[in-house]
């Protein structure tokens, strides 16, 4: 197409063209058209273009962890992370997920900076691509015995040596983990960082909070699908309207102190 041809086009027509990658020739002869929608369109596309540039730079600075396991020919780089440490209710999820080396999932990020549709749609999108996945949940009963620090770093064990595709190095998200046989580094913050804990942070979420949601019509009233088991007004007041249930943490307040003989009403 000429630039005297594609003048002669109608907006609509250059609207369409303007989509997806096109010919930077065309988005400069937009604006360069006399018409100003015509320029409105090219300016909408440049946008576009420039922010679907800065998600792909996002996405591979998210790998210069991995990068550096990468150069060393360890291409299994799992990253492991856990949710549900806070709560005084529910187990607390661990997942280990293996990558393909730069795999680019469009919005990737920290599961506790996306909305749960977004969740559920990488979510989906992990278990296709991800060379390996698994998933470890820890009940009340176990975190009460080991205490949930202790409880977290164990499932992260468990998570990682069963995966089905055995790790060559791990990226952990600040839990050290020692008695490993693979080079591990510990980020703070690591789910910010790396793609890989990223993309466990979003498996360990889906996974506990869906749990939560199964246990919301098990266990009536409590709504444990709202507040998935963290201490609100809406759990407080369940608490002392119905006890508590074989979901709730006895090591933690305070579910502590009413098995200890506190009366509820004074919680």
């Amino acid at each position: 197409m000429t630039k005297n041809d594609f003048h002669q086009l109608k907006v609509k027509e250059i609207k369409e063209l303007l989509q997806g990658e096109c010919s930077f020739d065309y988005v400069q002869w937009a604006l360069e058209d006399s018409r100003e929608s015509v320029k409105n369109a090219a300016g909408v596309y440049l946008r576009k273009q420039k922010k679907v540039l800065e998600e792909q730079q996002r996405l591979e600075a998210m790998y210069a962890y991995e990068d550096s396991f990468y150069e060393e020919g360890k291409f299994l780089v799992a990253g492991v992370d856990e949710v549900g440490r806070g709560p005084i209710a529910g187990p607390v999820t661990v997942a280990a997920v293996i990558l393909p080396p730069h795999c680019k999932l469009v919005g990737l990020n920290d599961s506790k900076k996306l909305t749960p549709e977004k969740r559920d749609a990488l979510f989906d999108q992990i278990m296709e691509v991800a060379v390996a996945v698994h998933c470890v949940s820890y009940e009340a009963e176990v975190i009460d015995k080991l205490n949930i620090y202790e409880a977290t770093r164990q499932a992260m064990y468990e998570a990682i040596r069963n995966l089905p595709v055995q790790a060559e190095a791990v990226l952990s998200d600040a839990m050290k983990l020692p008695d490993l046989d693979v080079p591990v580094e510990s980020l703070i913050k690591g789910d910010s960082k790396s793609a890989s804990i990223a993309a466990a942070s979003i498996v360990a979420k889906v996974t506990r909070d869906r749990f939560m949601e199964s246990m919301d019509e098990e266990y009536p009233g409590f709504g444990f699908a709202i507040h998935k088991g963290y201490y609100t007004d809406v759990h407080k007041q369940a608490i002392k309207d119905l006890g508590i249930t074989p979901l709730h943490r006895h090591s933690f307040e305070p579910i502590k102190s009413i098995v200890a003989g506190k009366p509820v009403e004074e919680i």
